[in-house]
């Protein structure tokens, strides 16, 4: 069952430095209103960055989630006002892990959790790499940790990535040829 539905009010009940928090009122087709909590969000982007032998990952601590060490493709938040999804990929590659890419290919975007945020991830493929002059930047509050990681051990990285961005990511290398993402 599909239905149209149109906004009626949008209420904003908390803002952070990140996203804002409050209710979303909708009328559907048929009259009926509901009312949603609504987290609004930038949206994010994710890089899958490969070369021949690696893929590129981070560790670093998700304190929101309790994780310490979490392990993920580089990514980062659409926080710059009017900057294209590749654009923002383009930045936290560098950034994150000192890269650069020739080539560049959208995968594929999706809702995080649509039942009750708007945040979407863009996810790119980023290919023949070269390393940025002065190697990573992190923002200042960030703590990272490079991680080359062997494609060969590829199920591994699957295992251990409790990230969602990362895990669709991975999971769509693996499905692929050997040697056919260049």
């Amino acid at each position: 069952m599909t239905s149209d539905f149109e906004l009626i009010e949008a209420l904003v009940g908390w803002e952070g430095r990140i996203i804002r928090a409050g209710t979303e009122r909708y009328r559907h087709a048929d009259g009926q209103q509901v009312v949603r909590d609504k987290v609004w969000h930038p949206g994010a982007v994710g890089i899958l960055a490969v070369e021949d032998t690696t893929v590129w990952l981070t560790r670093q601590p998700r304190e929101a989630a309790g994780a310490t060490a979490s392990l993920e493709i580089p990514a980062g938040k659409r926080d710059v006002p009017g900057e294209p999804p590749l654009e923002t990929a383009r930045r936290e590659l560098a950034e994150e892990v000192g890269k650069e890419a020739a080539v560049w290919r959208e995968l594929f975007s999706f809702w995080t959790s649509p039942g009750f945020s708007d945040e979407r991830i863009w996810v790119y493929l980023a290919t023949e790499l070269t390393d940025v002059p002065g190697g990573p930047a992190p923002e200042e509050d960030e703590r990272l940790e490079v991680v080359p990681w062997p494609l060969e051990r590829l199920q591994q990285a699957i295992a251990e990535s409790e990230d969602s961005k990362s895990l669709i990511a991975l999971l769509w290398l693996a499905a692929q040829p050997r040697g056919a993402v260049r």
